[in-house]
This record gives C-alpha cells, structure tokens and sequence, in this order.
C-alpha cells in the first residue's frame, strides 16, 4: 500500500510525531546564555587565565615583542578568551557564527590580535636585510691576524686529539663502570669543551634513565659529573656532595629552560652550555640573546645568566663582566651566522646576489681551539663559490667574540680529511674534522683516524696551504715527526732555525739501560727500553729517534719524554748515551 504521507489527514499526526525534524532540534537541550554581563566577564577571564598559566607553564613563551612566541601566545588568549565569550553568551545557539559574533562583541581581542600582526609586519620590515645590509655586516668585527705570531705552537703532549664522539664512546664506557651508579643514570649528550686548570677538556653531568628513574633518585639530585681530558684521554668522575638538580633534561620546576623563565620572563636565551669553573662547581652559562636590528633582525649575545647546577642560584653579567673561567657565551652557531653577513654584505645587499664581488662565507663545520685560558671557534672561509677551496681562516673567542681573519690560501676542511683518508685508503680510515694548529709556522689541520667501530688508529696532519703534505703516525708524536720532516724536504721550514724548532718535552730521567725490545710495524723499527731507575718503558721509532739502533743493554742514557696517560710505555722525544770516562789513565790521554 502507497502512503502518501502529504495527505492533509496525516497532517495531525506529522506534527504530533517525536520523529519529525522539528521536534529532533526541540529535543536538543539548549545551551543557556548567562544573562549577567559581569559574570559573562568573570567567567571568560577565567577560562582565558587558566589555559594561559597552563600554556606559559608548558610552552614558555617569552613576554618580549622581539619574540615570535610572544606573538603566538597573546593571539591565542584573544582566540580563547573570543570562543569563551560566544559559548557563555549562547551565540552558538542563536546560529550566530564565530567571526560575526567576534566582531560585533569582542572587538578588543580583535584589535589586540590585529595590532600585534600589524606590529610584527613593519617590525619585520624594519629589520628586512635589504634595507640594512651594512647593519647586518656590522654584528661581527672582523680584524686581520698573524697566526704564527697569535696561536702559538704547542707540545704533542698538549695536542688536543678526542672528538665529541669519541668523548661520547669514553663517557659511556666510563659509567658502566661504576656499579652504583650505571642502573640509574646516563651520560648526557653535552660535552661542552672547555679549558680546566690550564688543560683542554670536555665536561658532561649525568642524566636520570627515566621518568620513574627521576622519581626515584629527585631527592638528591644528579650524583656527579664527568670530566674527560682531550690530550690523555682519562676520564674523571666528579663526585659531589650535594648533587646537580638544574639540568636542561629535568623535569617540573627544575627543568633548567622553565627555571630561566620564571625568574627572567622577558629574556631570549640561546643553548644553555654546562661548564665547571676553576673550583670545580658546575654552572650552567645561558647566553641572553637581543635582537638588535628591527624587531626581529640582528641576533646577538648582551650578557650571560650563570646558574649553579646545584642550588639554582642565578646571576646576570653583561657580556663584557662575564667572569674569566667562562668559555662559552657567543654559541658556533652565531658566529657563523655573523660571519656569513659580514662575508655577504661586504658590498652591499645586491652584490651579493649580482655579481657577488669579494663575497665570502663560511665553510662547513667548525672546532675549536684552546688559546691561552680561552676556547677559540675555527673555521675556513671559501669564496661564495664553492670550489673546495679556502681563501683563509677565522678563529673567534667564545666568550669575548673577538674575531680575527687569517689569509691562508689552500684546502678546505674535507678535502683534506679525504686527502688524510687517502694515505691510508687500504684501511679504509674515516677522519674526524679537523683542528687547526701552528706546527713549525705552518697552519696545520690535524685529525683522527677511526676504524669501522669509531676507534682511533692513528694521526694526520696535512698541511693548510699545500695539502699534497701529508703525514700520519701511530702517535701523535710520531706523526708530528714525521710531518716535521716533509715540511723540510718541501722547504718550507729550516731545521735549523730556532724559531721553528718542537717545544721541547718537560721530563727527564737518566738511568741504565737493563732491556730492549724491537719490533717492526708499518714498516718502521720500533725500540722499547726499559731503564733501572724508571718503572714503566719508553718506545720509539728509529726514524724518529736513530740512535736507538745502537743501544745496547748497560749504556748510561739520558731519555727526554712527554708524559702520557699511558703508564706502560712513554714515548721517547730524545736520546743520549753516556760514554763513561775510561778509568786507565793511559787510555784517558790517548
């Protein structure tokens, strides 16, 4: 049977029925308008002030117009506090929109937002690189050096040789070690490199294992720290007495970014470095960032917030007053940055993309160097042309930003560690990047070679301005030796100017000789001796040392060394041989 359910004799039982559309929409429950304005008020405050303090407390935005997340953060109360007032004034129920409704009744949040957008579209412009190219290019003061008579040539024994990832394999093995400690903790992953007590380093805290981990052990903090030394490789773990609860990997209030925040809300910080100073304390040094052209344009350090890792205990320096231990205030990172607009806009914003007249910028990676009590950022710099070449170097101090510019024509980083690769390319070495060095007057990179499994096998210098000069060396001595010997063959040092002559080993022993041992590896003749008032040996080779050849046991000897961690064998930088006075006076007048 067909119904025709338009028929005026259902037209009772259509408006009667609960199923029709209109009593569906009457069977919603209606949200109710709060008629008072000022508890309308009240209450979309509330809402818009607890998700606020739920947002700061998550996100940390900065209350500073020179910060994109300031932006973000008031725009987002405006949106909240917009939808908020819709809801309790029942718009959504009058099948008023969202839009309409906010521009009709919250116009203040809507300025609020537009004045912001507004400000943040000229503040922009105002810092737009086109327009201020030689700002830009004023951030870093470049000044020329002369790196023989700046960074001055140091001993093997000071050479600074481990990687960060080697630091890493060394850390790591160094808390399995230690029973108490290894179910509970990490190493964390800074390893800021430093110098301690005259010696180059690189400092780590630990790290909880987990969250459950942190539950377990918050009461005392983090137990210790590590101090790995770059030259000897020892690693030290630093026991305290009171442990670290301020770390950038913490949780709660002790994360060391919300610490910051609370205590400096209008601030811009950049990476926070873990640094110790000469007593041993751990700080945290947290570089305060301004921008200094326009709103948004121009990064740069003004000062540093020091925070004791232990107590929390926060001070502010102006960069100029930040104490002399401290190395790293101005990050890499911004350096190179800097560099790259001086380098950029050395002619103007146009010529460096028409033309690009005596445009430079900086190569890629970077390492640093340890110059008196301070560390130095290095790295090459290259024509904006890449063509595996250097037109010279900048070393930059960390704390100061004082930045000189070296004229050295020759290779960049990673043609030369491919050409360290090369020399021994049968092994199939990896090199790390390199360091820079004075060896002889000679700008010198010098690198680590590693095995497959991260392991260091042996050395290479190679030099800056010829890069076909190449020596390796199962020691850093030896490698130095041997790169010291290629320098005279190419002419281009004197061995017999004093100028250029090693620094000299700082030990001496004298004694008989009582033993001696040879083998050959890599083709060289290696000796070991073994004397009656020394209780380890010492080892060379007899390329580098070709006395060595005719030693025999019971020769008075006078060995010259440069200690190493090593306590087996230390490797011999010179060697004389007594010849005793004959005791017959015949003999003795000849």
């Amino acid at each position: 049977m067909n119904v025709n359910w338009n028929d005026p004799g259902f037209e009772g039982f259509a408006k009667k029925s609960p199923f029709t559309a209109r009593n569906v929409s009457r069977a919603k429950k209606e949200r109710k308008p709060i008629k008072s304005p000022g508890a309308r008020i009240a209450v979309n405050l509330a809402v818009t002030l607890v998700f606020a303090a739920v947002y700061y407390y998550l996100a940390l935005p900065v209350i500073n117009l020179k910060s994109g997340s300031f932006y973000v953060f008031v725009i987002l109360l405006c949106i909240v506090y917009s939808f908020t007032a819709m809801l309790t004034a029942g718009a959504a129920g009058q099948g008023e929109g969202y839009f309409t409704y906010v521009k009709k009744r919250c116009r203040i949040p809507l300025f609020i937002s537009a004045g912001l957008v507004l400000i943040a579209i000229v503040g922009g412009l105002v810092g737009w690189q086109l327009f201020r190219a030689g700002d830009y290019r004023e951030l870093l003061k470049v000044e020329s050096g002369d790196f023989a008579a700046e960074v001055k040539e140091i001993s093997f024994d000071q050479i600074p040789m481990l990687d960060a990832d080697s630091a890493r394999k060394l850390g790591n093995r160094k808390l399995g070690e230690l029973s108490d400690m290894v179910s509970q903790f990490e190493v964390a992953d800074d390893y800021t490199q430093i110098n301690f007590r005259g010696r180059p380093v690189r400092v780590t805290p630990l790290r909880y294992g987990d969250i459950i981990k942190w539950f377990n052990n918050r009461g005392n903090g983090l137990p210790a720290y590590l101090i790995i030394d770059m030259v000897t490789q020892n690693v030290e773990v630093v026991r305290l007495d009171q442990g670290i609860r301020y770390t950038t990997a913490e949780h709660f209030s002790r994360n060391l970014n919300r610490h910051l925040r609370f205590h400096y809300p209008t601030y811009m910080f950049d990476t926070p470095a873990f640094e110790i100073d000469e007593q041993g304390n751990p700080y945290w040094v947290c570089p305060r960032i301004d921008k200094t052209i326009g709103l948004f344009g121009g990064e740069d350090i003004v000062g540093a917030v020091l925070v004791n890792a232990v107590t929390g205990q926060c001070t502010y320096y102006d960069v100029k007053d930040v104490p002399q231990w401290v190395d790293h205030v101005y990050t890499a990172d911004l350096i190179l940055q800097q560099y790259d607009y001086h380098g950029k806009y050395v002619n103007g914003f146009f010529n460096s993309l028409f033309g690009q007249r005596d445009v430079t910028v900086t190569t890629d990676g970077y390492n640093y160097l340890a110059v008196g009590d301070d560390v130095y950022m290095y790295t090459g710099i290259t024509s904006v042309v890449s063509d595996e070449s250097n037109v010279g170097f900048i070393l930059s101090n960390q704390r100061t930003k004082e930045t000189r510019f070296y004229i050295c024509a020759g290779a960049e980083e990673f043609s030369s560690m491919e050409s360290a690769q090369g020399q021994v390319q049968q092994m199939e070495y990896v090199a790390t990047f390199p360091l820079l060095l004075n060896i002889a007057d000679q700008p010198t990179y010098f690198m680590a070679l590693k095995d497959a499994a991260g392991l260091v096998k042996m050395y290479a210098m190679v030099n800056v301005s010829q890069y076909q000069i190449v020596a390796t060396g199962g020691t850093v001595a030896d490698c130095q030796a041997n790169y010291r010997k290629m320098l005279e063959n190419n002419h281009l040092i004197d061995p017999d100017d004093p100028a250029v002559r090693p620094v000299e080993a700082t030990e001496t022993v004298t004694g008989v000789v009582t033993e001696i041992r040879s083998a050959v590896m890599d083709g060289n003749t290696w000796y070991y001796v073994k004397l009656d008032s020394f209780d380890g040996w010492f080892n060379g080779s007899a390329a580098n040392v070709p006395n060595l050849v005719l030693l025999n046991v019971g020769d008075q000897v006078r060995i010259k060394y440069s200690p190493t961690a090593d306590t087996l064998y230390q490797p011999i930088s010179t060697l004389e041989v007594a010849i005793p006075v004959p005791t017959d006076p015949t003999l003795a007048t000849g």
